[in-house]
Parts: structure tokens; sequence; C-alpha cells
């Protein structure tokens, strides 16, 4: 299914309580906003989560559906509230309480890219980033609340994998001197946002897979583990950073030669958490 917001890949018998997602990978790019914008075509894509769906995009043959934004990421962050609007860049938007991303240019609309680069000549009105809000990022949540809505009603609980890139230089920066650089980060808000057995699971397919995992640090979750983690009430989410080193020139925005063997990696990947979602669906079914 494709609309303008996003596209839905489903499956062709749904049977497992997963769902995957990928909020940062929309590359359509619109022209007047190519217009508004001081940086080049190759610089405006340094925050986006190049490709990340198409590593991913093997989930409906494991019977889970997988949602894609189209929107790119300096246009619009679908990982982000709606109110965070930024002060600094849309006009009539009073400053409020302290918002650490807000504050640095990463709000719903965001004001920089990548190490603090302006996207913008100058202020957007309120009317423009309203717009934006109302045509990509409401219609991204709403399908996204509806496909965890589904799959509590038909496996008793949800788990939604949220699928993004981190750039090398990021992870390489916080990983402990004399310590392998992770390649994957798993981020469930420190056990706030998904039921730690869960947790175990994915990351012990990853380490199957011969991924180098860590947890929470760098990257614990933004707003998608935050608003939709809820697992007392069967809603469970886990946020997937994987290096893009791995997988892509990340100064061209190209695929590596590599990149169908990770694909293929991740594909084992999809298939044991997909596998997960079904035996915990059938032993909450059975009690």
């Amino acid at each position: 299914m494709t609309v303008s917001a996003f596209d839905l890949h489903l499956p062709g018998r749904r049977d497992t309580a997963v769902i995957f997602a990928s909020p940062h990978s929309g590359r359509d790019y619109p022209a007047a906003f190519l217009g508004q914008s001081v940086l080049d075509a190759r610089a405006i894509r340094s925050s986006e989560d190049a490709f990340v769906d198409l590593l991913w995009d093997d989930a409906p043959q494991f019977g889970a559906p997988l949602l894609a934004a189209r929107a790119p990421r300096a246009w619009l962050d679908l990982n982000r509230a709606a109110d965070e609007l930024d002060p600094a860049l849309v006009e009539g938007v009073r400053h409020g309480a302290l918002n650490p991303r807000v504050s640095s240019g990463l709000g719903v609309i965001p004001r920089v890219v990548s190490n603090g680069r302006a996207i913008y000549r100058g202020r957007l009105s309120r009317a423009e980033a309203e717009a934006r809000i109302d045509s990509h990022w409401r219609p991204y949540h709403a399908a996204l609340q509806r496909l965890i809505d589904e799959s509590r009603a038909g496996f008793g609980e949800a788990l939604l994998i949220d699928c993004h890139s981190m750039p090398h230089e990021a992870i390489a920066a916080h990983a402990r001197p004399g310590q392998p650089v992770p390649e994957v980060v798993l981020g469930d808000r420190f056990g706030a946002a998904a039921d730690p057995a869960l947790v175990e699971r994915i990351e012990a397919a990853f380490l199957r897979a011969g991924f180098l995992v860590a947890r929470n640090t760098p990257f614990a979750g933004a707003y998608v583990t935050q608003a939709y983690g809820r697992p007392s009430r069967g809603q469970h989410v886990v946020q997937v950073e994987i290096d893009r080193a791995l997988y892509m020139d990340e100064n061209r925005i190209r695929p590596l030669p590599g990149f169908a063997a990770l694909r293929a990696r991740l594909t084992g990947v999809i298939a044991e958490i997909a596998a997960a979602g079904r035996r915990r669906a059938a032993a909450l079914a059975a009690e």
C-alpha cells in the first residue's frame, strides 16, 4: 500500500506480533524544500537513515508488516513529538520548557542536519510547519498505532522494532578505550519500553548473526520508544541502530559492495524476531 506519507508493506499472512518500522529512511525530497535550503543535495541527506528500509524489507516474508516513511528526516522528523517545534526556526512558537532536542535544532521540523549544519536561509511560518505535520506526521503515526492495535488484538501484544542507522563516527566516539565499537545498539529506554525477555531474544538474534551489540548507549530511544513502549499494556518497542559504515559509503551516500551480504544477515535476524513474536503469542493464547 502506498500513500504520500509512507509505504506500508504487508505480509500475505500476518502471523506474528512483530512490526518493523523505519521513520528516518525517507528520501522523497520536495523541490520547494531543496530550494529553501542552503545545503547541497548530498549534505542535506546526512541525517537520513539511508537505505534502512531496504535492509529490513524482507520482513513481510516472515509474517510481519514493514512501515517506511517517505518524507526525509531533514524535512520532518517522525521520531519527535508533533509539538516539538523549534522557536528558533518556526515563527509564532513560544519558548517553553527546556527540551534538549529542540534546543539543539532537532525538533519535529529540524533546523540542522548532522554536525549542526543549518538547513534553512531563514525561518518557516507556523502554517508551513503545521502543514507538514498534518500531511505526513499524523498519517504515519496513525498507521503505526493501527498496526500496534491490530497486533494487540490478534496476538495479545505488539512488538515494534524501530529501525535506524547511526553514523560510524558517532558510535566510535562513545566506545570505551580498548573496547570494540558496537555495530548494533538496541534501545529500550533502559528497560522502560520493552519486556527484558524480549530484548534478550533480540540481542541473541543479532549475536548469532555475528554482530557486536550494545544496549542503550549512546542511543536509548527517542519519541517512538517513549510514546509507544508500554510493556504493562502489551506494547513493546525496541530501537535498533546499525552502524552505517557496515553497509554504505557515508560520504557518497551509496551502498557498499557488501550491502547484499549484510542484508542477508539481517534477514536471519528478522526471521528469529518474527518467530519470537509467534512463540510469545502462542504462549499468551494458552494462558
